[in-house]
């Protein structure tokens, strides 16, 4: 496994994070895939045993219970220096009207209940998971600067929005000496390629880390939705937000050029899915791991090396659509 600076920050990562969100409490709502702790065991081993050192989990997972999985193995299995834990502040955590958002009562509560369930003093990397139409810029950089100053958070990200709203973040950051977002996790895949237009060079051109969410398209480009139905995995069945996104005509045409070439080169659809975004510039894109074979899988598309041509030809059927994942 290779390893690379988190964009400007210090600390280095494996080329791969391992994804926690499918692991936690099964039948979690809308999420049926999700394994309990003892099945998510071999998946947390198998990524330590790969050279993975970068896990990304949420309070907002199976409500708690994923990070719960995550600081359990951890604690066990590791020496705290040796792990680079991401975690995430702002989805709803209950019915109370404070239970949810990123004014600075919650993101100070919000961290000191996932340190709690992480069993850690720190997290290496606090992400607002969305922004939060109710509370301001302000509000929410100064109580995460707070965090960081505190030492409960090593470094700060973001999750998807719109470009100009992550620098006017970091702007109001730099301009108060506070502590600026280090990483943007970004939905980023060969069937959404929206982020190319502005979001992703002005991470470039800022070293901010790119560690996009979802970069098989939910399992799409890995086939879990074949065009007849037929075959479906039980998450290509029943993942709704999935369904939502992915199943135009132009998505099974990027499908098409990725099985072509995946089968040209004796390998997976899903790896030719990562191994384009490992291409594009990207830090440490987050990879999800319910079958024995996924985690195999995406660790040996780390070796592929694609060409022009063939990034060319994958390319090629992709046009403009509409901008998702920011809510």
């Amino acid at each position: 496994m290779d390893y690379v600076k988190l964009g400007g920050a210090g600390v280095k990562v494996s080329r791969l994070c391992l994804g926690m969100m499918s692991y936690g409490t099964p039948g979690w709502p809308h999420h049926p895939w999700v394994l309990g702790e003892a099945e998510a065991q071999p998946f947390l081993a198998g990524a330590l045993d790969a050279g993975i050192n970068f896990f990304d989990t949420a309070d907002f997972y199976s409500t708690g219970a994923s990070e719960e999985i995550l600081g359990n193995f951890v604690a066990a299995n590791m020496k705290r220096p040796d792990a680079v834990i991401a975690t995430k502040v702002c989805l709803t955590m209950g019915d109370g009207p404070n239970e949810k958002g990123l004014s600075r009562k919650h993101i100070l509560e919000g961290i000191d209940a996932s340190l709690k369930r992480l069993k850690t003093d720190y997290v290496d990397l606090l992400y607002i998971h969305r922004l939060d139409p109710e509370t301001g810029f302000e509000e929410l950089a100064e109580a995460l600067n707070d965090v960081v100053r505190a030492g409960k958070a090593t470094y700060l990200g973001a999750s998807s929005m719109w470009a100009w709203q992550f620098a006017k973040l970091r702007e109001m950051q730099r301009a108060n000496g506070w502590a600026q977002f280090q990483v943007m996790q970004n939905f980023y895949n060969l069937c959404y390629r929206e982020e190319e237009r502005e979001m992703i060079p002005y991470c470039q051109a800022e070293g901010v880390a790119l560690v996009p969410w979802s970069p098989m398209a939910r399992g799409f480009l890995a086939g879990n939705q074949p065009r007849d139905g037929k075959g479906a995995t039980s998450r290509g069945q029943t993942d709704k937000i999935a369904q939502g996104y992915f199943g135009t005509k132009q998505d099974y045409a990027v499908l098409a050029r990725v099985e072509k070439l995946a089968a040209k080169l004796d390998v997976k659809p899903a790896q030719i899915a990562l191994a384009w975004v490992l291409a594009k510039g990207i830090t440490s894109p987050i990879i999800g791991a319910t079958k024995s074979h996924h985690l195999s899988d995406a660790v040996a598309a780390t070796d592929i090396k694609l060409t022009d041509a063939q990034i060319a030809s994958l390319e090629a059927p992709y046009a403009p659509r509409p901008v998702q994942g920011h809510s």
